[in-house]
């Protein structure tokens, strides 16, 4: 956290510690989580989850890679006391800061809501390359550079750059690192993101000063993610002396643990073991890494437990019903919008002539608006949204308007994506939008005001496009296979779903950001912004083989 004073180069809270012989070998169980974004209703589940996996793998660390805040209802109205409250049930070690941490981040207020996480935290929070002195907010919650006395446990909720826990008689050396994407995807005000590496590389010589020779890097960076920004594998590869990597971000499923024992250049290093445990609470990861007598790590396994496999813990039932019963009083608030004429959500298999999953719909442009609307506050450069029409799954009813029904039109909580792409690839994205035409596909695009979309559905797959234009400088022109243009879409699109293998492979190439706005409350605030919506389908997309 640079919390650092004087120019000491190192920052670290020391845990209660027993000396001993290092045994060989030695095995560390670690149990993770990541990216749980407001899934608040996860945890009855995640709570059995753990339990279980204590008996059958033994006590180990219990530690969370970021992202608690944003992306439902429970977040909306709690702000995170309702994920703290289970958290300490659970009885975390460590938890490092996401992105969607600084979503709250107000230019008057700051950080109030995070502070208040952190303050009612019974775990400590890491994060060596997160500045959060020159924030008033935390004052109180500033941990010491370094632990004068050995016996000084880490204090609950508060900041350090890196924490030495015990675990079976044995040192183990946490710290944290944050992705700095969070500085043009979030808002973190005054707190301020250095360098993974610089930071990383400073922490292994802190702990290495201190005989701690097992450490744990507890990232928010991805797994795969944007290389400009860093990335796990960069931080295996560049960093000697991490022993495991457990991250976030990416939302990555590793079933078993990565590791990565050989440098950038392919020279062999010591190894590093990475998991990271997909999201929303869907997987309680398990790692147990074994180390000889020096703290090299000897050999690695894991997996990723299905909390769906479990039943709910029941003391954590009776602590969500009071939430749950508020969030359902949420869920029926009217958003300040009327919808003048019903928005359908036709599908063939309702006996509809023209589907949402093969055909422009209303509401399909009214979402796709919205999208563009929030990614133009970003970027406003961008030429155009994208939305799958396999995440359109309910029509809107005429009249007021309730977060309900938003939540119902778009359930999964997808976050919106800004992607740099060629425009031979934005071509091929429509291509392979339209390979099922005319039957349906959740992979059809639905698109915003001002795209020209005309195809026809007789041609050979991935020959259907006839013309595709954008609004550039206010007039529609063509799209250049040569251009680049930044366009938006959700992150589940962005990330290749719905067979999207163009934009996968600017995803996997570093070229999407993920910039945290919601989807369905994005539709929420254009429909806001409208007041009295009237949404119809206007031509956006053409089949020219029903014009004949």
């Amino acid at each position: 956290m640079r919390l650092i004073p004087h120019g000491i180069a190192l920052g670290i809270a020391t845990g209660l510690l027993t000396t001993s012989a290092y045994a060989a070998p030695y095995t560390l169980t670690i149990f993770h989580t990541n990216d749980l974004h407001g899934r608040t209703d996860s945890y009855p589940q995640l709570i059995t989850a753990l339990a279980e996996a204590r008996e059958r793998f033994g006590d180990g660390l219990l530690l969370d890679a970021g992202d608690i805040f944003s992306g439902t209802l429970y977040f909306t109205e709690y702000q995170g006391q309702d994920a703290v409250e289970f958290m300490n049930l659970m009885g975390y070690d460590a938890f490092v800061p996401g992105n969607h941490e600084f979503d709250l981040g107000d230019p008057e207020e700051g950080h109030q809501a995070l502070a208040a996480f952190f303050a009612a935290a019974d775990f400590p929070i890491v994060g060596a390359n997160l500045d959060f002195s020159t924030s008033p907010e935390f004052a109180d919650l500033l941990g010491d550079s370094i632990s004068v006395e050995p016996e000084q446990k880490p204090k609950p909720g508060h900041l350090y750059d890196g924490i030495v826990v015990e675990q079976g008689g044995e040192r183990i050396g946490i710290f944290g690192l944050s992705t700095q994407g969070s500085e043009t995807v979030s808002s973190p005000g005054n707190v301020t993101i250095g360098d993974y590496r610089a930071a990383a590389e400073t922490m292994v010589e802190a702990f290495e000063a201190q005989g701690v020779n097992k450490i744990i890097a507890l990232t928010h960076l991805g797994f795969d993610s944007d290389p400009s920004l860093g990335n796990d594998l960069l931080l295996a590869q560049h960093v000697e002396g991490i022993d495991v990597i457990i991250g976030g971000h990416s939302h990555t499923r590793l079933e078993s643990p990565v590791t990565v024992a050989e440098n950038d250049l392919g020279e062999p290093k010591t190894p590093t073991v990475i998991g990271q445990a997909n999201e929303y609470g869907k997987y309680l990861g398990v790692m147990q890494v074994t180390f000889d007598d020096k703290g090299v790590v000897q050999d690695a396994s894991g997996e990723l437990l299905t909390t769906d496999d479990f039943e709910p813990d029941a003391q954590a039932l009776e602590m969500l019903e009071p939430y749950t019963a508020r969030i359902e009083e949420v869920r029926d608030t009217q958003v300040g919008a009327y919808l003048n004429t019903r928005l359908p959500n036709p599908r063939h298999g309702n006996g509809d002539e023209q589907s949402v999953r093969a055909d422009e719909t209303a509401l399909g442009n009214l979402i796709a608006d919205g999208q563009l609307a929030a990614a133009r506050r970003v970027n406003p450069e961008t030429v155009l949204a994208i939305q799958n029409s396999g995440g359109i799954r309910e029509p809107i009813a005429q009249g007021d308007v309730s977060v309900g029904e938003l939540v119902a039109v778009q359930p999964f909580g997808n976050r919106l994506a800004l992607v740099s792409v060629t425009g031979a690839e934005l071509l091929e994205t429509f291509e392979i939008g339209l390979a099922n035409a005319p039957d349906e596909s959740g992979g059809f695009l639905q698109v915003s005001e001002g795209t020209e979309l005309i195809y026809d559905s007789r041609q050979p797959t991935g020959e259907r496009v006839v013309s595709l234009k954008v609004t550039q400088n206010g007039t529609l022109q063509p799209v250049d296979p040569e251009s680049t243009y930044t366009i938006a879409t959700n992150h589940f699109t962005a990330a290749g779903g719905d067979s999207h293998t163009a934009l996968e492979a600017a995803y996997d190439d570093g070229r999407s950001t993920i910039v945290g706005n919601t989807d369905w409350e994005m539709l929420r605030d254009h429909m806001v912004s409208l007041g009295d919506v009237d949404y119809q389908v206007e031509g956006r997309i053409t089949d020219q083989a029903r014009q004949h």
